[in-house]
């Protein structure tokens, strides 16, 4: 089979060489022609993706993987087309469809009968149906679930570990028409390898959800159903907070119960997705009044963590403060909307001054995005923001100088740093 996948980011590259695993014959289309040359030499254009180096290499080896600027040619050429182009949104979760819009037009321009489209960028619920099916077929002359088949299947990975988590998570299929969703369901058979998970109610692999809408739901729903239990958890924590319970004990005893499934409080929650789909959600639900004030909860905590910082040590004025972590999540190089971006805002509006140091990042790289490197300055105090593994075996002789660490994540050990003013968000 020839499969064009549309845009080679970190989803879709190692989307498109799990397909070129199988034997299919894979074309890349990005408009990025520095990733288009990375590509086609066998090279990851970025870097943090297990196995991605070794997998993309042997792809393009066997001539089973290209890449090309041109997608309408590659879509031309192909059986299946799998789109995974960025959709922004704004502070008010208003969908930003510039990108996709454009790739949808470049599609239908080489859109040809009998081919399988399979959108796997989150979408707002409808989008399929009374965007793309529309646009397809004003650009094309063909008729969505007649002429071609749609079908809308969410991604469902993690960046750092796409290979395992295709592996391990059924595959949601739900297309325009029955036809469509079957044709969906057949070409993920084909293209996917699933692990045995016996904790599940069906077996795993590729499942039907019946509608495109049904699987545009899904994903939407599964997302914000983390955002409003962090929010929960965050809400708890910040109620043991004020009257001396550890939080961390209750929400281990609650989960003893297989009814309880609280998750863990934090400074935080970033990434491409927890902070960015609840608010696409209220875009198509803005009654969702839950979804609105986890979301609020959620957000209010890095400036949570500095308020328990300045409890801690007194007058920020002037102090010269770490941020540890600039990452969204520990062990990936990946800052969208991490939580050192608000910590570092919170910190400057309580007269601190502020750096930011991160493993995985060179004091150039934190400089570009906007984060003033730590160059070995005096720092006071600390607030933990990511939790790499690195930061496991911090003790105070790691940073001499400081008197009170806020430690956002329950990362550092706590019997490491007796002797110092350690905190963290939850007692």
């Amino acid at each position: 089979m020839n499969i064009c996948v549309v845009a080679l980011g970190k989803i879709g590259l190692p989307l498109a060489v799990q397909f070129a695993s199988k034997g299919h014959r894979v074309i890349g289309a990005d408009v990025n022609e520095k990733v288009v040359e990375l590509v086609n030499a066998g090279v990851e254009p970025f870097p943090g993706e297990h196995d991605l180096d070794v997998k993309l290499k042997q792809a393009v080896d066997a001539g089973l993987l290209s890449a090309t600027t041109d997608t309408a040619s590659a879509v031309a050429e192909s059986e299946a087309v799998v789109v995974v182009v960025p959709l922004f949104v704004d502070a008010e979760g208003t969908p930003d469809f510039g990108w996709m819009d454009a790739a949808t037009k470049a599609i239908a321009q080489g859109l040809k009968p009998g081919t399988l489209v399979s959108y796997e960028t989150t979408l707002p619920v409808g989008t399929t149906r009374t965007r793309w099916a529309p646009m397809l077929a004003e650009g094309s002359g063909l008729t969505a679930g007649e002429d071609f088949h749609l079908v809308f299947s969410p991604e469902r990975v993690l960046t750092g570990r796409v290979f395992a988590d295709l592996r391990r998570y059924p595959k949601l299929v739900g297309g325009v028409d029955e036809a469509s969703t079957a044709r969906g369901v057949e070409f993920y058979e084909q293209v996917l390898d699933f692990d045995e998970r016996p904790d599940l109610p069906q077996a795993n692999g590729v499942w039907d959800l019946g509608t495109a809408e049904a699987s545009e739901l899904a994903k939407l729903a599964e997302t914000t159903y983390r955002d409003v239990n962090i929010g929960l958890a965050n809400q708890f924590a910040r109620f043991a907070d004020q009257n001396d319970i550890d939080v961390k004990k209750v929400i281990e005893a609650c989960n003893s119960q297989p009814y309880s499934h609280i998750h863990q409080p934090g400074i935080a929650v970033g990434g491409h997705c927890i902070p960015i789909y609840p608010r696409m959600y209220l875009w198509n639900d803005p009654a969702a009044t839950v979804v609105r004030s986890a979301r609020e909860a959620n957000a209010a905590m890095p400036e949570y963590a500095v308020d328990l910082l300045a409890a801690a040590y007194g007058d920020l004025t002037g102090v010269n403060v770490l941020v540890l972590g600039a990452a969204y999540r520990g062990g990936v190089k990946e800052t969208a909307f991490s939580g050192v971006f608000p910590t570092v805002e919170a910190l400057r509006a309580r007269g601190a001054v502020p750096f930011v140091s991160d493993p995985m990042y060179t004091a150039e790289e934190l400089a570009a995005h906007g984060l003033p490197p730590h160059a070995g300055e005096k720092v006071s105090a600390a607030i933990l923001q990511a939790d790499h593994a690195e930061y496991r075996t911090l003790t105070p002789a790691d940073l001499p100088d400081v008197t009170v660490l806020v430690d956002g994540r329950r990362t550092t050990d706590p019997e490491a740093w007796k002797g110092v003013r350690r905190v963290v968000i939850g007692g």
